[in-house]
């Protein structure tokens, strides 16, 4: 069931959203080579303290993972595409990383990614990173009241698609409110003018993630949460979160 949320909690969403863009600016700017994921965590945990906020990440079990997600912050470097748990690893030159972050501040919850490269970048990495943020641009403009999910789906789609790359399938976006996922799945590939209607109230996480390599298939790692690519090849993950209102998409992760 969709929840529709009134402009007054779109309000608080917002907030809780402006806690997620100060955490993940602090974690791009402190990572650097020879950094470790466990200290980019915790820079994530500072802003959550300051700002009084909770994390939906922390604690968080779904019925695919072996254990419980042990930390605030996803760090995925290189290969991986999503979930990557922070560990001791320091960042080296020439790492993609992809970073996720969510926060719950008054009963609401606000999540959001970014990639970036460390150090050096390589022609290859840049242009992926690119196209994500190009696919993300592409599925909010299309996020407004009379469209479709599947119109989402289909503009974050074709900008993959068109630069060759690939896309994890059963991994997209989702609605956000009270918790972190609600209903609707948002797909990162559909078919334009299909799936529920977009109303003023709805808000979606919109989050294309790409395979460089250009295939679909990835595997869990023994970890059980980190999700990486088949063939070894680099993958970006970016989102915001959404809100659909009457005068446009308002994006309230915006950094």
């Amino acid at each position: 069931m969709v929840e529709l949320k009134t402009d007054t909690s779109i309000d608080a969403m917002y907030e809780a959203g402006q806690v997620v863009g100060r955490a993940l600016t602090a974690v791009r700017e402190a990572a650097d080579v020879g950094v470790s994921l466990l200290e980019l965590d915790e820079v994530a945990h500072d802003v959550l303290r300051g700002a009084g906020a909770g994390s939906p990440f922390l604690g968080y079990h779904p019925s695919f993972a072996p254990t419980p997600f042990p930390a605030v912050l996803i760090t995925s470097v290189n290969d991986a595409i999503v979930h990557g748990i922070p560990t001791g690893y320091r960042l080296r030159d020439g790492d993609l990383l992809s970073i996720d972050f969510g926060a719950e501040l008054g009963g609401w919850v606000g999540d959001s990614a970014t990639s970036f490269i460390v150090g050096r970048p390589r022609a290859a990495d840049v242009r992926l990173v690119e196209t994500a943020e190009r696919a993300l641009a592409a599925g909010i403009e299309a996020a407004v009241v009379g469209n479709r999910i599947g119109d989402i789906a289909h503009a974050v789609g074709t900008v993959c698609r068109a630069a060759g790359y690939g896309i994890p399938d059963g991994f997209g976006g989702h609605g956000v409110g009270r918790r972190m996922h609600e209903d609707p799945p948002v797909p990162n590939e559909g078919r334009p003018g299909r799936g529920l209607p977009l109303r003023h109230g709805m808000v979606l996480a919109i989050e294309p993630m790409l395979i460089a390599g250009g295939t679909d298939g990835y595997y869990a790692a023994p970890d059980g949460w980190t999700l990486r690519t088949n063939d070894g090849s680099r993958a970006a993950h970016v989102e915001h979160t959404v809100a659909i209102t009457d005068s446009g998409p308002r994006v309230l992760t915006a950094r």
